[in-house]
C-alpha cells in the first residue's frame, strides 16, 4: 500500500471519530492493553507529560512542547484532531511522522490489531507511543483524546498530569453534569504524581470532584507525596514560579505567538506546570530563556495552528478551532472587541455540538455591534465531513435566536440591521463571498468547528 491507500485503510477499518462521531468510540481499555503489551509497553521508554481538559489542551501541550524543545529536550507531541493531514497528530520535535513509518505499521502489524477490531484512536495513539520510543525521545506530552479516566493514553504514568478546565462537551459520553465530567478528567489522576488544573471558574463541585479523587488516588500509606494544584488560584509571581521568567520582565509582558484572549487562563496554567515541573530533577533544563523562546515561537517550533491565527491583514482574516459552547463564547467575547465597521463571519458547525447556544451567541454579537452601529454579515456553511450539520439547519436556529426579545430588543433601538445571512454548501465558497464583499478595513472570522477551520487551512493557508 502506498500513503493514500494506507490512510484510506485506516480511516474505514478503524473508523474515524470526527467522521463518525459516536460511532466510532469504543468503551473500555482492553484493545489499548493488548497493543500495548504487544509493542512492549514503549510509553515506559520516556518521560511523559499528560494533558486533560474541555478546552485549551492542544495549546498547553503545544506550548509545554516549544518551551520543553527550547530548553534542549527532544520532544514527542501526541495532539488531535489533525486540521488537514494526519501526520500532525504525532510530532517528534516539531516534524510530522513520516509518510513511510505510517505505511509499514500498517503492513507489519495489521495481521495482529485486526482481530481486535481496535478504534482509529486506539491505533493511532499505539503507533506514537511506538514511534516516540523509536525516535528516543526524552520526554512526551501526551494530548488525552476524549475524557481522561477510559480514553486509551491513560495506561501512561506521567510526570506531570494537567487538566486544563471543565465545560460541556461531549455529555453523551462523559456525563451532563459538571461534575460528571470533571470526573471523567480527574480519571488521569495517578497515585504519587503531581496535578495541575488549570481552571475551574468558580464552580465549586469541580473542585470538590477534583480534591476528592485526588485524596482518594493518594490516600494509601505507601503512596509517593504528590501535590494538588490550582493555576487560577496562584498568583503568577511566586517564588516557585520567578525562576521562569527574569526579573525585571512582567509574565503579562512575554510575548506569546497564540494570540486569543482566552489564551491567558493556559498561560497561567502553562507557567503553573512549568513551574511545577522545574521541581523535578529531568526537567532542570528549563529556564527563563526557554519559556521566552518557547512562547514566542510555539507554533513555529510544533506545528500547532487554528487558534486565533491570523491569514492575512487587509482585511484581516482570522481563523479558530473553538467549537462547544465555552470555545464559542470565547470567541464572540474577543469578537466584540473588534472595532471594524463590518464583521463578516463564516461559521458552521458539526451536528453534536449545541448549535442552538452558539446561534444564540453569534446573534448576541450582532446585537451589541448593531447597537454601536457597526455591521455583523453572517456566512453560514458547513463542513466537509460526514457529522457536518447542514447549513440551512444552521440557518433556522439562527433565525430562531434572532426571534428572541433581546435581538428584537436590539433592532428597535439600532440604526442598522441586526445581520445579514447567507447559507454556503462548502467552507470554500464562504470564504469566497466574504472576501468578495469584505472591504480593506473589514474583518472576516472563520470558525464554529476545527474542521471549518481545515478545509480554511486546506485551501488559504
Amino acid at each position: 500500500m502506498n500513503y493514500e491507500q494506507t490512510l484510506d485503510y485506516l480511516y474505514h477499518a478503524a473508523p474515524l471519530f470526527q467522521n463518525i462521531g459516536a460511532g466510532a468510540y469504543k468503551e473500555g481499555l482492553a484493545n489499548t492493553f493488548d497493543l500495548d503489551e504487544h509493542f512492549g509497553h514503549p510509553h515506559s521508554q520516556y518521560h511523559i507529560i499528560h494533558v486533560a481538559g474541555t478546552n485549551g489542551k492542544g495549546s498547553v501541550s503545544s506550548t509545554l512542547a516549544a518551551v520543553l524543545q527550547s530548553a534542549g529536550y527532544k520532544v514527542g507531541l501526541y495532539t488531535s484532531p489533525h486540521l488537514v493531514g494526519f501526520r500532525e497528530r504525532i510530532r517528534v520535535n516539531g516534524e510530522m511522522i513520516p509518510e513511510e513509518r505510517v505505511v509499514s505499521f500498517v503492513e507489519q502489524e495489521r495481521s495482529f490489531f485486526e482481530p481486535l477490531h481496535p478504534s482509529f484512536f486506539e491505533l493511532t495513539t499505539a503507533l506514537a507511543f511506538l514511534y516516540f520510543a523509536e525516535q528516543q525521545v526524552d520526554v512526551a506530552v501526551v494530548e488525552v483524546g476524549l475524557g481522561g479516566r477510559m480514553d486509551c493514553t491513560n495506561i501512561v504514568r506521567p510526570d506531570l498530569s494537567v487538566i486544563t478546565n471543565i465545560s460541556f462537551d461531549h455529555q453523551q459520553f462523559l456525563g451532563s453534569t459538571l461534575a460528571a465530567i470533571a470526573a471523567e478528567k480527574a480519571g488521569i489522576i495517578k497515585p504519587g504524581v503531581p496535578v495541575v488544573v488549570g481552571e475551574t471558574n468558580g464552580h465549586s463541585e469541580v473542585r470538590e470532584v477534583f480534591q476528592h479523587i485526588f485524596e482518594t488516588v493518594n490516600a494509601s500509606a505507601d503512596s509517593p507525596s504528590a501535590v494538588l494544584r490550582y493555576a487560577d488560584e496562584e498568583p503568577l509571581h511566586t517564588e516557585v514560579m520567578s525562576p521562569l521568567i527574569e526579573a525585571e520582565t512582567p509574565v503579562e509582558a512575554v510575548p506569546f505567538e497564540l494570540r486569543g484572549a482566552y489564551q491567558w487562563a493556559n498561560v497561567r496554567t502553562i507557567l503553573c506546570a512549568l513551574s511545577e515541573l522545574m521541581t523535578q530533577q529531568f526537567y532542570a533544563r528549563i529556564d527563563a530563556a526557554a519559556v521566552v523562546e518557547g512562547f514566542a515561537h510555539v507554533m513555529e517550533l510544533t506545528g500547532l495552528r487554528g487558534r486565533w491565527q491570523q491569514l492575512r491583514k487587509s482585511p484581516l482574516m482570522v481563523c479558530d478551532a473553538g467549537h462547544n459552547e465555552a470555545g464559542i463564547q470565547s470567541v464572540v467575547s474577543q469578537l466584540l472587541e473588534q472595532r471594524c465597521k463590518s464583521l463578516h463571519v463564516v461559521i458552521g458547525m458539526v451536528g453534536d455540538k449545541d448549535y442552538s447556544a452558539a446561534a444564540r451567541a453569534f446573534v448576541r454579537l450582532a446585537a451589541s455591534r448593531a447597537a454601536q452601529s457597526m455591521n455583523t454579515h453572517f456566512y453560514l456553511t458547513q463542513p466537509s465531513c460526514q457529522r457536518a450539520l447542514p447549513a440551512g439547519t444552521l440557518a433556522s436556529a439562527f433565525a430562531e435566536a434572532a426571534s428572541g426579545q433581546e435581538a428584537l430588543a436590539a433592532v428597535a433601538a439600532s440604526s442598522v440591521q441586526l445581520y445579514k445571512v447567507c447559507t454556503f454548501l462548502s467552507v470554500s465558497d464562504a470564504v469566497h463571498a466574504a472576501l468578495a464583499a469584505a472591504a480593506p478595513e473589514d474583518m472576516i472570522f472563520v470558525g464554529g468547528s476545527c474542521y471549518v477551520v481545515a478545509d480554511l487551512l486546506s485551501e488559504f493557508e
